[in-house]
C-alpha cells in the first residue's frame, strides 16, 4: 500500500487566498503559476479540484499540488 505525501503546516495570520497559500507554501514559485495549475485543475482543497484562485481558506484545509500536500495552520 502506497502511503500519502507528508504534509507540511504552514502558519498563516488570518484569512488566505489559494492562489497566495500556494506561493506561501513553496508548492509554486510565483502567482502565474499559481493561476496555471489552479486553472489547469492541478490543485486540490481537501481533496476535491477547485478552480477559484481567489478561494478563502480556513485552517485545517489540506491543499493539495503535484503530489505535495500543506495545510493551513493558524
Amino acid at each position: 500500500m502506497a502511503t500519502s505525501a507528508p504534509i507540511d503546516d504552514v502558519p498563516t495570520h488570518g484569512g488566505i487566498r489559494l492562489g497566495q497559500f500556494l506561493q506561501l507554501a513553496g508548492l509554486v514559485d510565483s502567482g502565474g503559476e499559481a493561476k496555471e495549475a489552479i486553472r489547469e485543475g492541478e490543485v486540490l482543497v481537501n481533496g476535491e479540484v477547485d478552480l477559484r484562485r481567489g478561494r478563502q481558506l480556513q485552517v485545517g484545509d489540506i491543499v493539495s499540488l503535484g503530489g505535495r500536500r500543506a495545510r493551513v495552520a493558524g
